[in-house]
């Protein structure tokens, strides 16, 4: 699979980031979103092999849109020049969690696990409390040595461990978070070959499996908050 299609895209959408130029190039990312979308059910189908879960996800269901909310941005660059995804059972929603992906030309290309989105209170809460209550268990998925050499816990923090849970907890670090997550950089090299990358992705993927597997079991019985 050619993934230059879509690197040329990005590139050319990057250095010209307004709307005329986007609205006259829609040939360019129709040919470009096509083949993200071959890509991403690629992926399901590879990831389908150690997670049935995400099996008959439409890639549609799984993308985000390029065009960016400025309203609260000094950025004004109206678009993101970035074609993403997050393949889960429930689709592109942040929970459950799942396996992202994001190609963005420039070195800014990630796969990405676990848990990003930290404005949701219940679900910080709840897995503050799992992890509190199974500390060993998240101790030995994180310590794992397929896990170290490749991942590293991220997620926007307190600066202190929060009223309600053990200041001496072993896992004190982790329950300042607010969400937790992982991300795997790529580097545009990676990219050249499509189906080398597909093979990388999927292996990473795997890898993310226990923590993403750990972090649902901590959130089931979430819901959305209504709109």
């Amino acid at each position: 699979m050619d993934i230059q299609i879509i690197l040329d895209y990005l590139s050319s959408l990057s250095a010209n980031n307004n709307r005329e130029w986007y609205h006259s190039h829609k040939a360019e990312y129709q040919a470009a979103n096509t083949r993200f979308e071959e890509l991403v059910q690629a992926l399901i189908l590879h990831i389908g092999e150690f997670d049935s879960s995400i099996l008959g996800r439409a890639p549609g269901e799984l993308t985000f849109k390029l065009v960016r909310d400025t309203r609260f941005s000094h950025d004004k660059s109206p678009y993101n020049p970035a074609f993403r995804a997050h393949i889960s059972s429930m689709g592109k929603l942040p929970i459950p969690v799942g396996y992202y992906l994001m190609i963005k030309p420039g070195g800014r290309s990630f796969l990405g696990g676990g848990l990003f989105a930290d404005m949701f209170k219940d679900a910080t809460r709840m897995v503050r409390d799992y992890i509190s209550a199974h500390g060993e268990e998240w101790e030995s998925i994180i310590t794992a040595p397929s896990f170290r050499e490749h991942f590293t816990v991220g997620g926007s923090a307190l600066k202190n461990v929060p009223s309600g849970y053990e200041k001496e907890h072993p896992q004190a670090e982790y329950l300042k978070n607010k969400s937790w997550y992982l991300e795997y950089p790529v580097p545009d090299e990676a990219l050249m070959d499509g189906e080398q990358f597909l093979s990388m992705a999927a292996d990473i993927f795997r890898r993310m499996k226990p923590f993403n597997d750990y972090l649902n079991l901590a959130l089931t019985g979430f819901k959305m908050p209504e709109r």
